[in-house]
Order: structure tokens, then sequence, then C-alpha cells
């Protein structure tokens, strides 16, 4: 592992938050932080009176953008698929859960953002585009992380130039050097805080394994398992080798 991607935990955070957030929570602070006009910076206050959309408030990257989002002084609407996911996303910080399989969710997004969101953090872009072009504010945000549900969307662009929408599609293992650096600053800075907890009290279940059942590990990944799945290298002893 380069030195340079590896940061050391502030005395408060446990192991299990640093397993946790790299990935995901380096990706939430770029979503965050690439919108038109908005604060380049997390940092508390920085975000007020600003509302921030998170798709997918169940998921990892999620989960992290919401307590960010929070830290930073935002309002947060997180949309997910069922009842336990919302429960989740609640217990992670969001101030209003909206169920878009249910109802009108353009109608519920509207009473919380009568002018629309401010920025949409959107995992699934191709079967949400027109939820997101239904919500989104004049010069609002749409940052792309993911291509959950296909990687081909439909845009209306009268709708979107008259909003001057932008849509900012991002990769992590591409953002660059500075943008990590960043990110890194101040997602310590909210973990400094307390404002990164990580277990199913605060939204994200953790999933242990030791490392001896990576497999199993791997597994609980590729079906999907909300949450975190987390291998406990320090339990594991290397099998005694028998004696030719």
């Amino acid at each position: 592992m380069p030195a340079a991607n590896v940061v050391k935990l502030p005395d408060n955070a446990s192991f299990d938050q640093g397993a946790s957030l790299g990935v995901p929570a380096i990706t939430a602070h770029r979503a965050l932080t690439v919108t038109e006009g908005g604060p380049q910076r997390l940092a508390p206050g920085a975000f007020s009176g600003r509302i921030v959309m998170v798709a997918g408030g169940a998921g990892a990257v999620g989960h992290a953008a919401i307590q960010l989002a929070r830290w930073a002084g935002a309002t947060v609407i997180a949309t997910v698929s069922g009842p336990e996911k919302a429960a989740l996303a609640t217990a992670a910080g969001a101030d209003h859960v909206v169920n878009y399989r249910e109802g009108d969710p353009v109608a519920q997004i509207r009473a919380i953002a009568g002018d629309g969101v401010d920025q949409i953090l959107e995992v699934a872009f191709a079967p949400n585009v027109k939820l997101d072009q239904a919500v989104i504010k004049n010069h609002g945000t749409i940052a792309i992380y993911g291509d959950n549900g296909g990687d081909v969307a439909p845009l209306d662009l009268g709708v979107n130039a008259a909003l001057n929408t932008r849509l900012q599609f991002l990769l992590l293992y591409t953002v660059g050097e500075d943008a990590l650096a960043t990110a890194t600053a101040d997602i310590t800075a909210a973990l400094r805080d307390g404002a990164l907890p990580v277990g199913p009290e605060h939204g994200l279940p953790l999933h242990r394994f030791p490392l001896a059942e990576s497999a199993r590990a791997h597994a609980a990944v590729q079906n999907n398992a909300i949450g975190k799945v987390l291998i406990d290298v320090a339990a594991f002893k290397s099998p005694v080798r028998p004696e030719r």
C-alpha cells in the first residue's frame, strides 16, 4: 500500500470506522463538493441553508454522505426503496426519508424543498433520472457516482437547459491527488468531531468475518449485504503446518 494512501485515525476513532469509511466516505465527500457555487470544503456550518438529496441512503456511500452533509449543516433528504432501508437512513441522520416506490415521491420531496434541492448524490441515475430532473433546483448539481440499474439514461435537454443543471460524473480512482487530500483532511476532522459513527444503531450494520473466512465475506458483498462487510485480521492465527 503506498504510504500516501494510508491515513492515521484520530484517537477517538475505532478500527471499525477506519475500515468502513475510506472509499465510501471519500466518494461522498467528492460528490458533496463538486457543486456550482457550493462549498468546496466540508466543515460545520459550510452547508447551512442547503438541501441535499441522497439517493440510496442506506448504502455505504449514501450513509457517509448523510453523515457528512449533516455535519456540515445541510438539510438531508434520503430516498430509499423500503422500510428497512428507511430505518437505516433515519438512523444515519437523514432529516427526511422518502420511499421512491410509494405514492408520489416528487410531491413529497417538493413539499420539503419547494424550490427544489440544491444537489443530488446519485447512485442509480438511469432509473432515477426523471425523479432527479423533477426535483433539482435551478443551477443545481446532480453528482453521479454509480450506475446501479443501468448505464444509459435519457436526458430531457429542455428541462435541464432551463434549470442550468450541472451533471457531475465522478470516479474516486481518477479524481486526482488534490481531491483525495482535501477529502482526507475533512473526513478526519469529521471523525474527530464524532460525526461518522458506524454500526446498526447509526444506520450502517457491520458484518464481521475472520480472515480465514474471507471467501464468505466476498460472497456477502456479492450478495448485496446491507451495511459494511469487515474482516477481523488480528483475530486470525496461521494454521500449524504438520511436520514431515
